[in-house]
């Protein structure tokens, strides 16, 4: 069993409280295995989350993105052994019902999601306002006037 201690982190950050519990939740492992996945960094704003949903059709699963929330659920309907009379001697394809969540950044958004040879492909973008996004403020010398903010000059 790995642990990792993050408590040093605590005490030298301020605002990454949620980042480091995250961190907490991932490392535990009461995170269940199945279904396996990735996470993909596909560009500089885009990532992408590969589900292996082996033997699911698409009326079979479902996404749902609510708030900072996705998540990916699979269900198998009817008996597949009903359609063709057949006996299965050997289930080595788990077919289990299964919920799958991830927390996701602010800003992040569900762009498109596919269904190939039996990965479920959900593709995220991180779209940041204009209003959240840096800008630079210009730094002016000590010589300048100051200004008012209706833009008329300060009587010196």
């Amino acid at each position: 069993m790995r642990t990792y201690d993050l408590t040093p982190f605590y005490r030298s950050t301020v605002g990454f409280d949620r980042f480091f519990n995250l961190l907490d939740q991932v490392t535990s492992d009461g995170s269940p295995g199945y279904p396996p996945y990735n996470i993909e960094r596909t560009g500089e704003n885009a990532y992408r989350i590969s589900v292996a949903v082996s033997g699911f059709s698409g009326p079979e699963l479902s996404i749902v993105a609510k708030e900072n929330t996705l998540t990916i659920k699979g269900e198998k309907t009817a008996n597949e052994n009903g359609k063709d009379n057949s006996n299965v001697l050997y289930r080595g394809i788990a077919s289990r019902a299964f919920e799958r969540v991830f927390q996701l950044a602010d800003f992040v958004q569900v762009k498109s999601a596919s269904l190939e040879n039996g990965l479920l492909h959900v593709d995220l973008v991180r779209e940041i306002p204009e209003a959240k996004k840096p800008r630079s403020i210009p730094i002016t010398t000590g010589s300048a006037a100051p200004q008012v903010a209706d833009g008329s000059k300060a009587a010196a």
